[in-house]
Parts: C-alpha cells; structure tokens; sequence
C-alpha cells in the first residue's frame, strides 16, 4: 500500500471515528428505552433494511432507536464501536456478529454492566447473550440453497462458493449444511473452492473473475452473502457466459432483480431482513418487560416464530426463493 493510501485510509478511519463519537455523544445515559442496533456493516441494502423494520418496530413499541456499525465487515471495528457504546449503557443492545470469539468478550462485559443482549443475523458465544434472534434454521437453509444449484447442474460438475467473511457464525453454518448435502446426495458434484467476499460487491466482483479464471470447467457457483450474487452475475454476464454457469445464494430481490429479469440467474433466496429486524426489536421490548419469547408467539408484522428455550434462540421463518415469476412482488 501507498504512503497516500495509507493516509487516506487512515483520514477515513479518524473521520469515520469522529461521527461515531458525536452520534454517541446525543445518545442519552442510562436509558431504559434505548434500543441499539449494530449491523456487521453499515450502507449494504441488506442491513439497511433490517435497519428500517427496527427503526419502524422500535418506534411504534415506544423505544429510542438508534443504529450504527462499523464500515467494513472487520470483528475489530465492530469491537470498538460496541466498546464506545458502553458507555452510553443502552437498555438492549443487538448485534449482528462478525465474528462469534471476538465479539463474545465485548457482550459479556455489557451483560455484567446489566445491558440485555441480543445477537441477530449472525451469533456469538451463547453466554455472552441473552438470546439470538435468527432469520431461519441453519440446516434447512444450508441444503435448500445446495438443492437450488444442484438442480440447475442436473446434480454434477464443479462449483465454487463466495461467502462473506470466514468468521461470520451464520455464514459458517449454511456453508457446513451446503457441504453435507453435496457430500450427502450430490457426489457428483466437486467443491473447488471457498473464497471470502466480506460483504463487499466489489471484493466478490473480483473473486469471482478470479474463479472464473482459475476453474474452466466451472459450472455454478453459490454466493453465501447479498453481496456476492451480483457480484458473480455481473462477472458472468462481463465474461459472456450468462445461462453457462448457473448461480444460486442469498442476496435480495433489489440487488437481483435486473439479472433475474434478463435470466443471468434462475432462482436467488432469502428471508425479509426488514421482518428480521421488526422481530429483534420486538424481542427487544420484551426483554425490557420482563417477558420470555414463547415458541409460536404471534409477532406483529412477522407472524408465528418458533422459539427454542434451551440454546435461548428465535427462528424467524421459512428461506423464500425470488425468481422471475415472484420477483415482482418484492422491493427490498
């Protein structure tokens, strides 16, 4: 790296540091209806929809919303922004973890200091929160996705997978479930590679050409976050080799739509991440009231979520596949 990239990097780090602390410095003390939402990363459509069902969420149950995250998807920034948010002593505080191990210390230091905690979207270490709000059961979204590529490979040849960051837990769990259904049911089919995108378009935009080159016999690829479907339908489509190589993953139907539409991409999943984040406020407020989430609870804006006492974790839904018969229907 440069002398001048060094020091542009390190002026946007300083800049980035100064919001954070003067956005923190309105925050009010002690509050007992302060609701706090840490994303891995801020500015991606996917968190900044789970931000707005929050915001709607909290706002409508009475508590002060505030939201804010690292930049980029590293376990450290979002360390520091946590650390910086103790002193403010939120009420609830609910993190959408980078890394499981490293954030674990930071969470229980806020459970000593009597914040009640949530990790949603991506786990950590179980005793350092109070309960994790998940958006759908690991396995079945795991061999779902695998099923959706699968399908469209008629079950051989290779493929390679572009996830998020290695640490993520959740990421780490559907990549576990995808492996044990190829190797379960699709021996045919050969994993050639794994390769991190950490949320960033641009970054998998990347890997995927470089995949792309490494592999010639490349026939799918599954993107393990909403960054990396575009991403590797824009290096499809640049290389020429739309309805070539066949692509399944995560990402929203927003990010999607226009290779949905020109048939660059067959079928695309994912949840509502806005009624992800409706349901971790809302399990927000019940922790502030003294409540226990109860298996089949009816949330409002979310519906029926299954709840499972002894891991103290919440299952939001079903994973919902986006393809060109349905996309319509979303905007998110």
């Amino acid at each position: 790296m440069t002398r001048l990239s060094l020091r542009r990097t390190s002026t946007g780090v300083a800049v980035a540091a100064f919001l954070f602390a003067s956005a923190c410095s309105r925050l009010p003390r002690n509050s007992k209806t302060l609701f706090v939402m840490v994303p891995k990363l801020v500015g991606i459509p996917y968190f900044n929809s789970a931000r707005d069902g929050a915001s709607a969420e909290a706002t409508r149950l009475g508590l002060h919303f505030f939201y804010t995250g690292p930049t980029s998807a590293d376990a450290s920034l979002q360390v520091d922004v946590l650390a910086g948010l103790l002193a403010r002593h939120p009420a609830v505080l609910a993190v959408s973890c980078d890394d499981a191990n490293a954030l674990a210390p930071v969470l229980r230091r806020a459970r000593r200091y009597g914040i009640s905690v949530l990790t949603w979207d991506a786990d950590a270490q179980p005793d350092s929160r109070d309960w994790f709000v998940s958006q759908v059961e690991d396995e079945t979204l795991g061999r779902h996705v695998m099923d959706v590529l699968a399908e469209q490979l008629g079950g051989h040849g290779q493929f390679a997978i572009i996830t998020g960051s290695l640490t993520a837990s959740n990421l780490n769990a559907w990549l576990f479930w995808m492996k044990k259904e190829q190797q379960e049911k699709y021996p045919d089919m050969q994993l050639v590679a794994v390769v991190p995108g950490n949320d960033d378009q641009q970054q998998s935009f990347v890997q995927a050409q470089a995949l792309l080159q490494a592999y010639p016999n490349l026939r799918g690829f599954i993107g393990n976050s909403s960054a990396a479907p575009p991403a590797i339908a824009r290096a499809i489509e640049q290389g020429g080799l739309s309805g070539k190589i066949a692509i399944a993953g995560l990402s929203t139907p927003n990010l999607m739509r226009q290779y949905i539409e020109d048939k660059t991409v067959r079928t695309i999943t994912l949840w509502d991440p806005g009624k992800l984040g409706r349901l971790t406020a809302a399990v927000g407020a019940m922790l502030l009231r003294h409540e226990t989430p109860r298996d089949g609870m009816n949330v409002p804006g979310v519906g029926q979520v299954r709840v499972f006492p002894g891991p103290r974790k919440i299952i939001m839904g079903s994973p919902l596949d986006f393809t060109r018969e349905n996309i319509a229907q979303y905007s998110f």
